[in-house]
C-alpha cells in the first residue's frame, strides 16, 4: 500500500487545518462581470469599496469590454501599417514636392560651384 503515504504529503504532524482561521478573514468582495463583442463573459472581482472601472480588457481575446451585455464596446479600429512615404504623400502634393526637391537640387548645385565636398 504505497499510495496511503501520499495523503498527508506536504503537511506537518499537528499542522492543523489550513484556512481562515491562519490567514485571516477575506476582504468584501464584489463580482463585475463584463461582456466583450465576441460574447466572451468574464467575471473580475475588486474589493467592494474599489470602483469598478466601466471597461476591462477581455481576458480571452483582448477586446475591449463592458458591463453591459446587450452593447458592448465596438472592437477598435485598426489601421494598417503605412510607410513613411505614405505619410509624406498625405501631407505634400505632387507639385509641393516637385517644388522641395528642386529647390534641394538648387542648393546642392550652390554648394557644388563654391567647393563644398558633398557625399
Amino acid at each position: 500500500m504505497a499510495g496511503a503515504g501520499n495523503a498527508i504529503r506536504g503537511s506537518r504532524v499537528g499542522a492543523g487545518p489550513m484556512g481562515e482561521a491562519e490567514r485571516g478573514d477575506a476582504a468584501p468582495r464584489q463580482a463585475v462581470t463584463y461582456y466583450c463583442s465576441h460574447d466572451h463573459r468574464s467575471v473580475v472581482t475588486f474589493a467592494v469599496e474599489a470602483t469598478a472601472p466601466e471597461q476591462w480588457d477581455c481576458p480571452r481575446c483582448g477586446l475591449p469590454a463592458s458591463t453591459d451585455a446587450e452593447n458592448p464596446p465596438p472592437a477598435p479600429k485598426v489601421e494598417p501599417y503605412q510607410t513613411h512615404l505614405a505619410y509624406v504623400k498625405e501631407r505634400r502634393s505632387d507639385k509641393e514636392a516637385e517644388d522641395i526637391l528642386d529647390e534641394a537640387i538648387a542648393l546642392l548645385r550652390s554648394r557644388r560651384k563654391s567647393g563644398d565636398i558633398i557625399f
